[in-house]
């Protein structure tokens, strides 16, 4: 849910910080004093388009702040992409335009593209108005809606399951040849030739860069072993053997006058020992270091070689092993063409088969469900003042479609609003207050089954009046019990439904507009419902009315 919104010369507001609260809040005020600002400055900082009108004129950069609190699949995608913050599944997202047009977006204080900001958006907030962009008119969601409301989930996974095996063996099966199927054979054999003059195990290449690195410093390597020697052990000059037998030799002397001395000895006898059996290791590996140029060189053209050959495969040197062996098993599998292609083509017919049985048990479902979905989702425009409408969720099978991991079923709700008419998609309803309230019934019965967390209504109730504008109002309070939602109202009987209400208002100075939202008091509410009641003079009896509704509306 969101929690907090801070905006700073945006628009026509020069600063606002507001704190939102769950349940049902209520957006009202005059007629163009800016109720839209909030749901703008929610979609701005949701990656909506930014232009140099959203900065407040005089200014260089507008900002919007939102905190919210994020649902599971918003986590998962924020952890995934790196993103998330340490407060748990709290989220800071920020939108800063600047007077030029351009933005830049933030993601707990990440630099993000406005695409993550967008996609981040989809999961977290849905707009429903008298806007053609509401996500319920993409067929896509329209289907997952149609499937989240299933009772059994797991028809669905059985499809996308076997549509993924089938599409792994298709795959296996369209790499195996074809037409070139010879053409790819004689590459693959020259190929894996070139490879074979060389063992080309880990082991191997390992070994020889190991080799490699010994020879081409072997003069180095002579040369600090002889000094190192004459450190540990030299007649002719003080070494670390001599100074530890000295050491130890004039300790032992006075060992008996003091037992604390034991320990230490012991120490000196053991250094001795290891520093003789390091000169010991040390003698014998000068005696059989060796410095032979022929060996460096032959070592140098197999090293140039392989690497030669690495890059000619585009492969990196230590991945040789590997490429050689995925080449033997692509020529392998051409080879045995035959054999491979008949095991692959029996066992996709036979996951093809499993995918249409699997297919037509999601197809009934999806009928079954949409049919019980679409009466319900009418009922509820009956309610909402249109007693003509009818909500058809159809369900087409595609014969002869190929696999797709969510069925091969087109879906689409039709909707009508007068008797005697035709269904047709909701894209093409005509009135976009209809359109806001049919959104507005699919919500209320799907609510408890998918949804993003937090949804806003611009005016769902234009058009209406009277006790139409109160269900409305009850079917938003129903929904807030559920989920976070913000309605633009203009009706008072919608406002009286809220749990909580903002007030919009706009100030003129001599060269500047300003407009201000703050949350009104329980006494503050009943003057701003006795003002949609009866206009800008309020009466005693309009005060009364306003008092009596809200009353009306808490013990409900």
């Amino acid at each position: 849910m969101l929690h907090y919104l801070q905006i700073e010369n945006f628009a026509i507001v020069e600063q606002l910080n507001l704190h939102i609260n769950d349940g049902l809040t209520i957006i009202t005020g005059e007629t163009g004093a800016g109720k839209s600002i909030l749901i703008d400055a929610l979609s701005l900082v949701l990656g909506e388009k930014a232009d140099s009108n959203a900065v407040r004129q005089g200014c260089e950069t507008a900002q919007v702040n939102a905190t919210f609190t994020l649902p599971t699949d918003a986590v998962a995608w924020l952890q995934e992409k790196d993103l998330m913050s340490g407060n748990g599944n709290e989220c800071l997202v920020r939108r800063v335009i600047n007077h030029n047009g351009r933005s830049r977006g933030y993601i707990n204080d990440q630099h993000v593209s406005v695409q993550t900001l967008r996609q981040l958006g989809e999961y977290l907030i849905d707009i429903h108005g008298q806007h053609a962009h509401q996500s319920l008119l993409k067929p896509d969601v329209q289907r997952k809606l149609l499937d989240e409301i299933s009772e059994d989930k797991s028809v669905l996974e059985d499809v996308t399951q076997i549509y993924e095996h089938w599409k792994t063996l298709k795959t296996a099966l369209d790499n195996l040849g074809g037409e070139d199927r010879e053409a790819k054979m004689t590459l693959l054999r020259y190929q894996v030739q070139e490879l074979e003059e060389f063992d080309l195990t880990t082991e191997a290449l390992s070994h020889l860069e190991s080799e490699y690195r010994r020879l081409a410093h072997a003069q180095k390597l002579l040369e600090n072993s002889q000094e190192a020697l004459l450190l540990l052990d030299n007649e002719e000059t003080s070494s670390t053997l001599s100074s530890l037998h000295n050491t130890n030799h004039l300790l032992e002397e006075v060992q008996q006058h003091d037992a604390k001395l034991d320990s230490i000895i012991t120490f000196l006898e053991n250094a001795i020992i290891q520093t003789q059996e390091a000169v010991g290791e040390l003698r014998h590996y000068l005696h059989h270091l060796d410095i032979d140029a022929a060996s460096l060189h032959d070592v140098q053209q197999q090293m140039t070689a392989l690497q030669d050959i690495a890059r000619k495969h585009r492969v990196r040197f230590v991945d040789l092993p590997a490429h050689f062996e995925e080449l033997t098993l692509q020529l392998d599998e051409l080879e045995n063409y035959e054999e491979n292609a008949n095991r692959l083509e029996a066992e996709l017919i036979d996951t093809l088969e499993a995918y249409e049985e699997a297919n037509e048990a999601l197809h009934q479902q999806r009928v079954q469900t949409a049919q019980e979905l679409g009466e319900k989702m009418t009922a509820e425009m009956h309610k909402l003042g249109m007693p003509g409408g009818h909500l058809v969720i159809a369900v087409r099978a595609v014969e002869n479609a190929p696999p797709a991991a969510t069925g091969t079923d087109i879906i689409e709700f039709l909707v009508t609003t007068n008797v005697g008419h035709a269904p047709k998609p909701l894209q093409k309803v005509a009135s976009g207050g209809e359109l806001s309230r049919i959104s507005l019934a699919i919500q209320v019965v799907t609510a408890q089954n998918s949804g993003v967390p937090i949804l806003v209504f611009d005016e769902v109730d234009v058009g209406i009046g009277g006790g139409i504008a109160e269900i409305v109002g009850q079917l938003l309070n129903h929904l807030g019990q559920q989920r976070q939602v913000l309605c633009i109202t203009h009706l008072a009987q919608v406002a009286c439904q809220g749990n909580h209400h903002l007030q919009v208002s706009k100030t003129f100075g001599e060269e500047s507009t300003h407009a201000n939202i703050v949350a009104l008091s329980r006494q503050e509410r009943v003057e701003e419902v006795a003002r949609m009641l009866g206009g800008v003079e309020m009466t005693s009896q309009s005060l009364a009315h306003a008092q009596e509704m809200l009353q009306r509306s808490e013990t409900e």
